[in-house]
């Protein structure tokens, strides 16, 4: 998918890098109540290219100038991640990312959204998610209160009078 201003398309491995930093940055940024990282840059790079890219479909969207600023990683139909870089936001970077995971996954998707990034938990409303269950944070390693959603797409069935 192209815009004017950002391109989207599959992560190679060459991408590990920037796809950590926007990983890193946008969980700084956008969910200062998670605990502090644990993990250092070349570790969240080690885990984005051995393990996400290795088992995961990855998009990532790339600005006018070259710069990843923005990625999506599906494994199975989960959408295991999103994540912008702040100063991107609201510019339909998300939308584009989450489209194309869509297209990869047309019987439908499942994600975790920390409850209280409301932000995100609108995003992915406005695009079709419904919550499926809650959680205390006990599945996930910052031991957040955490959503299940699912985006399951409509479907058109034949009908005939008779």
């Amino acid at each position: 998918m192209t815009n004017a201003s950002f391109t989207v398309r599959a992560a190679v491995p060459a991408d590990a890098a920037a796809v950590a930093h926007v990983h890193i940055a946008s969980r700084e940024v956008t969910m200062p109540y998670l605990p502090p990282r644990r993990r250092s840059d070349a570790e969240v790079e080690a885990w984005v290219r051995d393990v996400v890219m290795a088992t995961s479909e990855v998009w990532v969207a790339v600005g006018a100038d070259g710069r990843v600023v923005g990625y999506a990683a599906v494994g199975g139909d989960e959408l295991d991640a999103l994540y912008l870089l702040a100063d991107v936001l609201r510019q339909g970077i998300g939308t584009a990312l989450l489209g194309t995971a869509k297209a990869h996954r047309p019987d439908g998707l499942t994600l975790a959204v920390f409850q209280r990034n409301t932000r995100a938990r609108a995003f992915y409303t406005r695009h079709g998610f419904t919550v499926v269950d809650s959680n205390d944070g006990s599945r996930n390693m910052e031991n957040e209160p955490d959503l299940t959603m699912r985006w399951q797409p409509v479907t058109n069935s034949t009908r005939t009078d008779g």
